[in-house]
């Protein structure tokens, strides 16, 4: 893959849409670097399909420029534009087979020669025994498959696509996430894609715009918006988050000690975006899978030095993987903690008191003036 070459960059500067008095897409300033793989995240309303349709130039932007590598392709219709759309609808001829499908675009073009490039492609996403059938006959992931490689055929810059898999069944849009993936690292094209679900973003994007309300609250690696949300929308969009109100007490090194619930809990001043005042209030925050459960009896055990909150068992949910607890404590009415079923504690049921535990690593503090339940109710989208 090559990583000096810029002609595949999709540079947006102070790009905006506005329809009437409504704005769905706020002054925004995004590069996605030539032959990343990049996800615009966010629930439906939140612009990041109009994003994505100014950069294929099926809306035209309200203010700014789009441009790709060197070339201001702003004032371009989207065919001049070197960028081609998968749609979730995926739009193929159902009068044609696969082959054909794949090689509409060379066709009109005019380019005689079709049948090595377009049995390329079809090896390239693994339909090469099905070049014969109709669309009909093929599976939705396969059907997927076949938008792709023709909209790759063509060699566009950049290839964006829209909700893709939003119509493939769980299984089987996991599936097509890591092809999809494999697809972009062998081809090297700049991918563009936009999704609600924060699982797929995660899997498969090398960087995550999570977008809200028309703006950008987050730009960066999944693990990194993950472990260091900066708003209180991206901990609770992105998975789940524990968000506990506290004070900040004293500082001690480079770490922020906190009252909350009558208890103190320690902060790594560096893992906070919120001003550290004595007196100033943040929102601590801890991923529920970051905390171990310890029974009340077990207390003595707990090493030194881990953040502690004491409480009780008020539900217990066993999936499989881990066991889900909601704990009523005096810092929190319902922390979440998600305990691996390794080796399970038989006692650790509804009205057990339990000691939560975890390295101070591990917590993040957030500004406090922000919506604490802001991204919950989106999650649902």
């Amino acid at each position: 893959m090559k990583t000096t070459d810029s002609s595949g960059d999709v540079r947006l500067s102070g790009i905006s849409k506005t329809y009437g008095s409504f704005t769905a897409v706020h002054p925004l300033d995004l590069t996605v670097p030539q032959g990343s793989f990049f996800a615009l995240l966010g629930a439906s309303g939140c612009g990041k399909t109009t994003t994505l349709r100014m950069i294929a130039g099926l809306e035209e932007p309200t203010t700014g420029t789009v441009r790709l590598g060197d070339q201001d392709v702003t004032a371009l219709p989207p065919y001049k534009r070197p960028v081609n759309t998968v749609f979730q609808s995926y739009a193929l001829f159902p009068h044609l087979d696969i082959f054909e499908n794949v090689a509409f675009g060379l066709r009109r073009r005019g380019i005689k020669s079709v049948k090595k490039q377009v049995e390329d492609m079809l090896e390239l996403v693994q339909l090469g025994e099905q070049a014969r059938k109709k669309p009909h006959q093929l599976s939705g992931g396969q059907q997927q498959r076949v938008a792709v490689a023709r909209a790759l055929i063509n060699h566009p810059k950049v290839l964006l696509l829209d909700e893709p898999l939003g119509a493939l069944d769980l299984k089987l849009r996991r599936q097509m996430q890591l092809e999809l993936k494999r697809i972009q690292t062998e081809v090297g094209i700049t991918f563009v894609h936009v999704t609600h679900d924060q699982e797929e973003a995660m899997t498969m994007a090398d960087t995550v715009a999570v977008m809200n309300a028309g703006r950008v609250e987050q730009l960066g690696a999944p693990t990194d918006l993950y472990e260091n949300p900066q708003t209180t929308f991206v901990a609770n969009f992105l998975g789940t988050s524990n968000l506990i109100e506290a004070e900040v007490d004293t500082k001690s090194g480079d770490d922020i000690v906190l009252k909350a619930g009558g208890g103190k809990l320690v902060l790594p001043e560096a893992r906070c975006s919120a001003p550290t005042t004595a007196g100033g209030r943040v929102l601590v925050g801890v991923r529920p899978e970051k905390i171990s459960l310890t029974h009340a009896d077990d207390a003595g055990e707990i090493p030194e030095g881990r953040n502690r909150v004491t409480g009780r068992i008020a539900d217990a949910s066993f999936i499989g993987v881990s066991t889900q607890y909601v704990i009523d404590s005096p810092v929190c009415d319902e922390l979440a903690v998600y305990v691996q079923n390794v080796e399970r504690d038989g006692r650790l049921v509804p009205g057990a008191e339990v000691v939560l535990h975890w390295n101070p690593a591990h917590t993040f503090g957030l500004d406090a003036t922000q919506d604490i339940d802001a991204g919950i109710e989106e999650e649902a989208v």
